[in-house]
């Protein structure tokens, strides 16, 4: 690891940020600030959205952004009209912010949510980077892509989806994992005792492309334990549309033996449920990079998922993980068989765990905090 001697400003913008947030974005936005802070830089992270009480992210300050006539959940449309309404105000803000604490990088993490389609002019000297997570929406990518002097992305298939926007810009940095979920995984006994009769678990955010429900329709004839985790995150496609679907999502759950549903964790919750599952699984139908199943996979805990996304990449580069992924088109029912099959074979469970730890460990956040300041420079 090679970290900057020169103390770095940088500043995060996510207007939707809070800590135990149950989506990708927060989890990883707060594991690069904490690395960052880890070297020695000075991370800040901008967010609109209210905040719990409690310890924060040891080293990071929170600065709150004021953005009228938003309330959280919040759906896309609303939020870009609140922007373009407000936008030379949210401007001023990031500049106090940049003048306050001393900021030389501005990484406004998504198009629209993490503010990178303003427009406003920042200090020159300040390099405004755009992370792009997910591919943006056409009304936000032009403005954000536009004034990015750095696009940075988490996976080459992401990268593959914005070659029209200036490859020359594009930066692949992984997500990281937040500090503390480095942990060595349960000891042999308990991995063989939990892949005997330990529960299949599935953490996910309500949303549409994560596949809970197909899951949860299909999960009737398991032989094992199905517990899921779901939770609202601070945004959604559409008003109402998380509740919506955490409704049908009860509604299978109830008349089918054996699944139980249960509610949000906090951020330091999520890697012990993890560690006491005989295996997860990501039923998602896309994944831009598949932070579930790195964290599961840090402790040890195989992860089963579709082929699709940045999935392959992430669980079974080179072949190694090809019996924990299936095709998309053999639906929930071949998550079940991949799952089972693993179960089944104590040598085959017990070298994928070996596996996965070891694969994991390359995501190790003041690793990729370095990765981040070369991309930025």
């Amino acid at each position: 690891m090679t970290t900057s001697l020169v103390s770095r400003g940088v500043l995060l913008v996510l207007v939707s940020w809070t800590r135990d947030a149950p989506a990708g974005i927060e989890r990883a936005t707060a594991a690069l600030a904490v690395g960052l802070a880890k070297n020695g830089h000075r991370p800040v992270i901008a967010t609109a959205a209210p905040q719990p009480d409690g310890p924060g992210l040891p080293g990071v300050p929170i600065a709150r952004l004021r953005l009228d006539d938003v309330n959280f959940p919040c759906g896309d449309d609303a939020l870009r009209r609140a922007i373009t309404h407000q936008d030379a105000g949210l401007t001023q803000q990031i500049r106090d912010l940049i003048t306050q604490h001393r900021i030389d990088t501005v990484v406004f993490t998504d198009a629209l949510w993490g503010l990178g389609r303003l427009r406003g002019d920042i200090p020159g000297h300040v390099r405004r980077a755009l992370a792009a997570h997910v591919k943006p929406h056409a009304l936000d990518a032009g403005p954000a892509f536009a004034r990015a002097t750095r696009v940075l992305v988490p996976s080459p298939v992401v990268r593959g989806e914005l070659t029209d926007w200036g490859p020359r810009k594009i930066r692949v940095v992984p997500n990281a994992l937040l500090p503390g979920t480095l942990v060595v995984p349960p000891p042999p006994s308990r991995r063989e005792r939990l892949r005997c009769s330990g529960p299949v678990r599935v953490l996910a955010r309500l949303g549409p492309e994560k596949g809970v429900l197909d899951l949860l329709e299909a999960a009737s004839d398991w032989d094992r334990p199905v517990e899921v985790a779901l939770a609202e995150a601070g945004f959604e496609a559409g008003e109402g549309s998380q509740s919506e679907l955490l409704d049908r999502c009860r509604e299978v759950a109830a008349r089918t033996p054996g699944v139980h549903l249960r509610g949000a964790l906090a951020w330091d919750e999520v890697l012990p449920w993890l560690a006491g599952a005989a295996v997860v699984i990501v039923p998602s139908h896309k994944e831009t990079f598949g932070l579930v199943a790195l964290e599961a996979m840090s402790i040890g805990t195989p992860v089963v998922a579709y082929r699709v996304g940045n999935l392959p990449e992430l669980i079974g580069p080179t072949g190694h993980g090809d019996h924990l992924l299936v095709d998309h088109d053999e639906g929930p029912a071949a998550l079940h068989k991949a799952a089972q099959t693993l179960l089944e074979d104590d040598i085959l469970y017990a070298a994928t765990t070996q596996t996965v730890y070891r694969r994991a460990t390359a995501f190790e956040s003041r690793r990729i905090a370095d990765f981040f300041l070369e991309a930025v420079s």
